[in-house]
């Protein structure tokens, strides 16, 4: 069976979301399916056909995140440390064409969520980070042609 490297806040969020589905949104849906059904013609029935539709989707939901949450392997970032960019450090970027500044965190990839600074291991960007130190450049393929980012911090919390 795969593993799935984690951070442990990224497991909880998984497993708060997995709650969610098993206890509230699944009970609501078979009350909504109930509900259309007592309407009658269940051909004609839009309420039950969207109601199966999101019934199918949260089943699939469900599966999927006990699949992750089973074969998920905790690794606690603050345990780690070194000079080398590897899972789980929090990087501290700076684009070289623009300036901007960037904190990423590289974590799992059923975690991953760009607007929080939470950075997939496998995207591109962190497969070019992984194993650099502070100073180096690296360059990542993007659609609008490669980027140059500079790291100026590598941080284990």
């Amino acid at each position: 069976m795969q593993k799935f490297p984690m951070t442990a806040p990224g497991l909880a969020r998984l497993e708060d979301e997995f709650r969610q589905l098993r206890s509230v949104e699944r009970p609501a849906i078979i009350r909504q399916i109930a509900e259309a059904r007592a309407h009658g013609d269940l051909s004609e029935n839009a309420e039950y056909h969207a109601a199966r539709e999101r019934q199918s989707f949260i089943e699939g939901r469900i599966a999927e995140l006990e699949e992750i949450i089973g074969a998920a392997e905790v690794i606690d970032p603050a345990a780690l440390s070194g000079e080398h960019v590897k899972f789980g450090a929090t990087v501290r970027l700076v684009d070289e064409e623009s300036d901007k500044e960037s904190n990423y965190q590289i974590v799992g990839l059923h975690e991953a969520d760009i607007k929080s600074g939470r950075l997939s291991v496998t995207s591109p960007l962190a497969k070019a980070l992984i194993g650099k130190r502070v100073g180096d450049s690296v360059s990542v393929p993007a659609p609008g042609g490669d980027r140059s980012y500079e790291i100026l911090e590598i941080r284990f919390v």
